[in-house]
């Protein structure tokens, strides 16, 4: 980080004498504190290296963001993203690993010292992990961009209760889009998928849930062509069916006056800072098996990287991995 100075006076002459002090070398910086970057730290802090999670906005990604979380191993019952990241950000601090919340701008990822900026500080390691995760895509259609925050929201937990007793549409069906429409049903009167597939795509157990309840409806091989809000709020939503062409717009009720529509389509990776120095495939990150990208001393974890399935379990898997091999690739 920055340097440290240590001012003192020589005895014989009591004239003041400017040390300074080296800057300091992590073993292992983690770029992202979601569940890949907390678990490779507890992994890395338990094998005694010095450890520094950097994380741009809260810890936890995109699992803070899930109100259930009921497929990890050993999880409490009506365990949600929240409190499972909590207690694995108590669990690296126990093991001493450090924790700065700033966004990274710059990486030089050569060499035997990786260096790492922000628009206010430096900090070097020996080891980079990048779990700096990924971040939702939006719809791309006509008036999304003026009306999120006005009824179109990417986060069930954040905003479902703004929608109590309201119509809300939901975009997607995979799991995310029906393990996150089962806590927006606590608040919603009415659900409607918009899937673009002739079918759901989540987990048969995930569509049970869903399919034979009189609370949602579904539309399917369809899209949302345009979004409209006349008062500053998401009152109209127009959407197209892919295989007839023929356009349905639905309109709020006026004792509602609104709509919600939460979009759950997918994610981008969060990797643009790492172009032109790490290999990618569409923006996701390759690593082999430890999680090693092309670059020595360089890993990829969780959401941003390769791989067939992006969930905590899988993503906490990922940082232990890394953090294991590093101890090895540190000891060579």
């Amino acid at each position: 980080m920055f340097l440290r100075q240590t001012v003192c006076f020589n005895k014989n002459s009591m004239e003041k004498e400017e040390i300074v002090m080296p800057e300091k070398i992590y073993d292992v910086i983690i770029i992202g504190g979601g569940p890949a970057g907390l678990a490779a730290g507890i992994y890395a802090g338990r094998g005694l290296l010095d450890t520094l999670i950097i994380e741009r906005m809260q810890h936890g990604g995109q699992a803070v963001m899930t109100s259930e979380i009921d497929n990890y191993p050993g999880a409490a019952e009506d365990e949600s993203g929240t409190s499972l990241i909590k207690k694995m950000t108590e669990q690296a601090e126990r093991f001493n690993v450090e924790f700065i919340s700033d966004d990274i701008t710059f990486a030089m990822l050569e060499g035997e010292v990786k260096t790492l900026s922000s628009k206010t500080a430096t900090y070097k390691a020996k080891a980079i992990i990048i779990a700096s995760g990924a971040y939702p895509r939006q719809l791309g259609c006509k008036g999304e961009a003026s009306l999120i925050g006005k009824g179109v929201s990417f986060c069930a937990t954040c905003d479902a209760a703004f929608f109590e007793g309201l119509s809300v549409f939901i975009v997607g069906g995979g799991d995310s889009a029906v393990q996150e429409s089962l806590h927006i049903a606590r608040f919603a009167r009415e659900i409607t998928f918009i899937q673009n597939l002739p079918e759901l795509t989540a987990a048969k157990s995930l569509q049970e849930k869903v399919i034979n309840d009189p609370k949602f409806r579904f539309l399917y091989s369809s899209v949302v062509e345009e979004l409209r809000g006349e008062e500053g709020l998401l009152d109209t939503v127009v959407v197209r069916n892919d295989v007839t062409g023929d356009l349905t717009t639905f309109e709020a009720d006026p004792d509602d006056g609104a709509f919600g529509l939460f979009v759950f389509i997918g994610l981008i990776p969060r990797t643009d800072v790492f172009e032109g120095q790490i290999i990618m495939d569409r923006g996701y990150i390759p690593t082999d098996e430890n999680m090693r990208t092309n670059i020595p001393g360089v890993y990829a974890v969780g959401d941003c990287r390769v791989k067939p399935l992006r969930q905590v379990v899988t993503a906490a898997a990922d940082g232990a991995i890394a953090a294991v091999d590093i101890e090895r690739y540190l000891t060579k």
